[in-house]
């Protein structure tokens, strides 16, 4: 059985649901959003408590999935997701540009354009060195944020680059010089 397929999810006040074919549509006080429902899994409410079963043990692969995904649907409309990253390096920042252009500067001859997709807030600090992505749809966040450190991923020399927060780095020795 499933371990995380059997956790209830509770359902805080004001989040409504609707299933759909294989979709779950879930609105709350930061906005709607949808989740996929698997063939073979059903939602239960009880209580303001909703519960994930499936049909048979046929259908065990995605049980902790489908639960998963409701509970992050869930998770997003009531407080939202978020990624925080850190831009290090000397000369290198971020700054907006609009609402909804993030400019990075990362030591390339040019300045990199990131355009955020809808449903997607940034906001950084005034140092202009750390970003936080924000939404409701937790993989969208993480998509985001995996695309903007990929601009400059962390160099294991010098420690430069764009980085997540509490991402921890093992720094590289350089070469030894000649005896």
């Amino acid at each position: 059985m499933s371990r995380i397929g059997k956790k209830p999810i509770t359902l805080p006040k004001g989040v409504k649901y609707t299933v759909g074919t294989n979709v779950v549509v879930v609105e709350g006080p930061k906005g709607k959003t949808q989740a996929l429902l698997p063939n073979g899994v059903s939602l239960v409410e009880k209580d303001g408590i909703l519960t994930v079963e499936r049909e048979s043990d046929k259908f065990a692969a995605v049980h902790g999935l489908a639960r998963a995904l409701v509970f992050n649907a869930v998770e997003g409309v009531t407080n939202g997701w978020k990624k925080e990253l850190d831009v290090v390096g000397i000369g290198y920042r971020v700054e907006m540009k609009g609402k909804d252009v993030v400019v990075f500067t990362l030591g390339y001859s040019h300045p990199i354009e990131f355009p955020l997709p809808t449903g997607i807030e940034v906001a950084i600090d005034p140092k202009q060195t750390h970003v936080t992505v924000s939404g409701i749809d937790r993989q969208k966040v993480g998509q985001v944020a995996a695309d903007m450190r990929s601009l400059r991923k962390p160099d294991p020399y010098k420690n430069k680059g764009v980085r997540y927060s509490n991402e921890k780095l093992k720094k590289k020795v350089g070469k030894t010089g000649a005896k």
